[in-house]
């Protein structure tokens, strides 16, 4: 009796042995699912929301039914629903749209709840655009500049003393553009007897223009350099 007890005790070991190889991955997938969903609530909180998306997408593949699923789909649309306001709010309309069309694709059955925000995008970008469309009237109707850098704080233009006629067509141009960007003037002589007959030339023209303007002609003289107009519009 005792071999054939022994043989019997043996195989019930074994049989032991193989059911606990059996159960040990089922145990250990059970184990790791329950991390899965944690670890899915985690990204979600801390705004991982790409990350969450798509251990989402393996979840729902995996264990279509568990009610998990909805919840955890309704909580990553508001949490991209949130992200769209504070987008909205730091004025990044692209990135807004972009996190609500998420929103809208978690939860398209519930228009509602993504309906203001939708309507707020919506205005921000007619805000965007009516700002685009004044800044290029802006631009449109600003002056153009005949001589002078209208984006530098200051610009020099040399003179063309060797010609009287282009000379006075200069001086035509530098006073079109001393009205129009009411410019403080300097003009710079190498001698000092030139000053007198340039600041008459270029008054007379702006008073053509703009009577009521009395214009001041600084004087600078710089021996060996040429000789130009130095102007300064008022910002």
């Amino acid at each position: 009796m005792k071999p054939f007890a022994s043989r019997y005790l043996l195989l019930a070991v074994f049989s032991l042995l193989l059911a606990a190889c059996q159960t040990q991955p089922s145990d250990t997938a059970a184990q790791a699912q329950p991390d899965a969903w944690a670890q899915l609530e985690h990204n979600i909180a801390t705004s991982e929301l790409a990350t969450a998306e798509d251990q989402l997408a393996k979840l729902q593949a995996q264990t279509p039914d568990d009610p998990r699923v909805n919840e955890a789909q309704r909580q990553l649309a508001e949490a991209y629903l949130q992200r769209s306001q504070v987008m909205l709010q730091k004025g990044d309309v692209n990135a807004a749209a972009t996190a609500l069309s998420r929103a809208r694709a978690l939860m398209p059955q519930a228009p509602a709840l993504i309906g203001g925000v939708n309507g707020a995008i919506a205005q921000a970008r007619k805000a965007e655009l009516e700002k685009a469309e004044a800044a290029l009237k802006a631009a449109e109707a600003r002056p153009k500049a005949l001589v002078l850098d209208p984006d530098a704080s200051i610009s020099y233009v040399p003179l063309k003393m060797h010609s009287a006629p282009q000379l006075r067509a200069q001086m035509d141009d530098i006073a079109t553009d001393v009205v129009h960007f009411q410019c403080d003037v300097i003009v710079q002589v190498a001698q000092p007897g030139e000053y007198r007959r340039l600041a008459d030339l270029l008054k007379d023209r702006v008073s053509e223009q703009l009577p009521e303007m009395q214009l001041k002609v600084g004087r600078r003289v710089v021996h060996g350099q040429p000789t130009q107009v130095v102007l300064i519009p008022r910002r």
